[in-house]
This record gives C-alpha cells, structure tokens and sequence, in this order.
C-alpha cells in the first residue's frame, strides 16, 4: 500500500489554497452540519440503524467525479474514516491524495494529547448541503 501523507488543519488550508479538493468522507449528515467550505461530500460509509456500514458506491461515485490525478485532500471527523479513504483511493491508482490527519473534530497524538480539527482551529466554515458539493449531487455524476 502507498504511504499516504498526513496533515494538519493549517497545512491543509495551504493545499487547498493551492488548488486540492477536499473531500469530506463523513455521513451526510455530519456534513450538513459543518464542514470545509466548497468541500465534497463522498461517504465512505453511511449511518444506518444498524450503526455505520460501508458505502458500497464510494470508489465508483470518486472514480466518476474525479481523474485519478487529481490533487484530493480527505478528511473525516478525526482522521480513522478519512485514513481508510484515502488508502482504498490509492489502492485504485489515484496519485496525489493527501489525509487531514486530525480530521474534523481533533485526533489524539501519541501522548494522548489532543490536536485539534479543522472545527476547532476555528478555520473557514460551511453548512449545508451545497449544489455540486453535496453526496445527493455527486452520486447522479
């Protein structure tokens, strides 16, 4: 498997700065209620009551959407979706994918310590399910 770089909330809002996409693998409702603005909401899993289960279409909805040379930044709530997400997409040949290590919300380091999310750093916010950006809009892709 490809190694796949981690970053942090600041080092992400560069590379968007520099023209990645980022795409928010959480539930759709996660994202609804806050997320990096202009993100994309590709799930890799759903929330069903049965608790998460995989989203069979991710690769192939990602795939649709995006050239496997695309410059993807991947982010979850804290960093264990967004990991996985970002492995399954370079197992499938794309080339330039970044993980927001922290995620969301925050991770803890080896320490324990928390490092703070994106939501937290106070960075850039959006909510909603924006036309083009929302699961709803990319799947029909």
């Amino acid at each position: 498997m490809a190694d796949i770089k981690r970053v942090s909330p600041e080092e992400a809002e560069q590379l968007l700065a520099r023209g990645y996409t980022f795409i928010d693998v959480r539930s759709e409702s996660e994202y609804e209620a806050g997320h990096v603005p202009a993100a994309r909401n590709v799930p890799i899993q759903h929330v069903t009551a049965a608790g998460m289960t995989p989203n069979a279409d991710f690769l192939s909805v990602m795939q649709r959407c995006f050239g496997t040379d695309s410059k993807l930044l991947v982010g979850c709530r804290s960093g264990g979706r967004s990991m996985k997400a970002a492995s399954v997409l370079a197992g499938a040949g794309f080339t330039d994918v970044v993980d927001l290590r922290t995620g969301w919300e925050g991770c803890r380091g080896t320490f324990g310590q928390l490092e703070p999310g994106w939501g937290k750093k106070g960075l850039p916010v959006e909510t909603g399910q924006p036309e083009g950006c929302c699961y709803a809009d990319l799947k029909k892709t």
